[in-house]
């Protein structure tokens, strides 16, 4: 079902570690070539190769691309009443949690008649991708418009994989999830196509390019948002899911259990890890997967995934060294069940998310938590961070320095700029002392 890995005994360099986490055969690398092709397809046909690429690979041929405002009208109001409520208190969750990341203004003063103004300006215009694979994601919808909204994007477009189902439509739900947050700019395009779309535009179809592209997806989702980086930001190049448990015997074996089945039913590629000290109890949760993974809806996907090299169950000496492995797995998610979490959690560095307690799982960050699921995976979130209203918010520095403040200056500047071969640099402040 799972395979065990023993570091008992061992003591393992960081960089020892970064060898022996699974990781999947999965490589986003793999697909470049192929979304490069679909990418430059879409820039050169416009909305003709976003039809082909849709027919070719969902099925269907989309006789409308763009979804009109009373559809998404109609997808309101036919959302079951229970999923409507679950979608408005998530959004109203996640706006309280992304108001928190927006920095205030602040001004510091070098010197008399010097200020400098730290602001932070929301891109205009941005691209939420939504996917629309082997599941259905309203929740992407919340996780990737609220922080957008909240930092000021006035102008957002949102892009998901045309239903077979549907008519060649964006699935209702998904647009039931965006018409509640207000949003009118749909079209049905998935794929590598649709992240060209959202860099390059569409002009046939009144799609203007955006400044950032957010949102997960495929390899090839992922391997078009790398090609594009650079003309757009992106959020992350993000792959299949990840669950990283820290559990001690004080655990239960049933709730670790399904906890790594929650996140292994997304992809045959996700991955499922525990580490534990504890062999016998390592044992019990090997023995609770066993039984529950048969009963679950998906469990063909989910028994690949936990069979695939990308899971594991990681046998430690004491909880320090279950801290250390995960440091360098760098889960997407971590869950730390143990008798002291707060100990466990003082030796954690690197985790896109960390859900504390037995009664904080991964699902709830998936929908109510109020935090943002839209995280690093495959080991990234070593150095980078989780979607939040920051990835739509630019520093900027405005600088006034009055006559006297750069008199005051204008010496060693002078000097510096001499020094560095650039003595036009120092004429330009001694052009602006040198007036009446």
């Amino acid at each position: 079902m799972i395979q065990t890995t023993d570091l008992r005994g061992l003591a393992p360099t960081h960089a020892q570690l970064l060898d022996l986490v699974p990781r999947s055969h999965a490589d986003v690398g793999a697909a470049t070539d192929a979304a490069r092709r679909l990418v430059d397809d879409v820039r050169e046909r416009g909305a003709a190769a976003l039809r082909d690429q849709a027919a070719r690979f969902d099925g269907v041929r989309p006789d409308a691309l763009r979804v009109t405002t009373q559809t998404i009208d109609e997808a309101v109001a036919a959302l079951d009443p229970l999923v409507k409520e679950a979608l408005v208190e998530s959004i109203a969750r996640v706006t309280q949690a992304s108001r928190a990341q927006v920095p205030a203004p602040t001004t510091t003063r070098p010197a008399a008649g010097a200020t400098i103004e730290q602001r932070w300006q929301p891109v205009t215009r941005a691209g939420v991708y939504v996917p629309g694979g082997k599941a259905v994601y309203p929740s992407s919808v919340v996780m990737n418009v609220v922080p957008a909204q909240v930092a000021g994007v006035s102008s957002i477009a949102l892009v998901s994989p045309a239903q077979r189902e549907h008519g060649g439509g964006v699935h209702p739900v998904i647009l039931g999830a965006a018409g509640l947050l207000g949003i009118d700019e749909v079209y049905a395009i998935g794929g590598a196509g649709a992240i060209g779309a959202l860099a390059y535009g569409v002009p046939e179809l009144e799609l203007e390019p955006v400044q950032v592209i957010t949102g997960p997806g495929n390899n090839f989702v992922a391997a078009a948002k790398q090609l594009v980086r650079g003309r757009v930001g992106i959020d992350s190049v993000a792959g299949a899911t990840e669950i990283l448990v820290i559990a001690d015997d004080s655990a239960d074996a049933t709730l670790v259990a399904v906890d790594l089945i929650s996140q292994a039913e997304h992809d045959e590629e996700a991955s499922a890890v525990l580490v534990t000290d504890s062999a016998p109890f390592a044992e019990a949760v090997v023995a609770e997967l066993t039984r529950l993974v048969p009963r679950t809806l998906s469990a063909a996907r989910v028994r690949t995934a936990l069979s695939g090299r990308q899971s594991a169950v990681v046998l430690v000496d004491d909880l320090r060294q279950a801290a250390a492995f995960s440091n360098a797995y760098g889960p997407e998610h971590l869950e730390v069940q143990t008798r002291d979490d707060d100990a466990v959690l003082a030796d954690i560095t690197d985790a896109g998310a960390i859900f504390v307690g037995p009664d904080t799982p991964v699902s709830l960050g998936d929908y109510l938590a109020g935090s943002n699921h839209v995280l690093p995976t495959s080991g990234q979130s070593r150095f980078s961070s989780g979607l939040g209203a920051f990835t739509f918010l630019r520093p900027q520095q405005i600088v006034r320095y009055d006559a006297e403040a750069l008199g005051a200056v204008a010496e060693r500047l002078v000097a510096l700029s001499n020094a560095e071969l650039l003595p036009a640099h120092g004429e330009a402040v001694a052009a602006r002392l040198s007036r009446p």
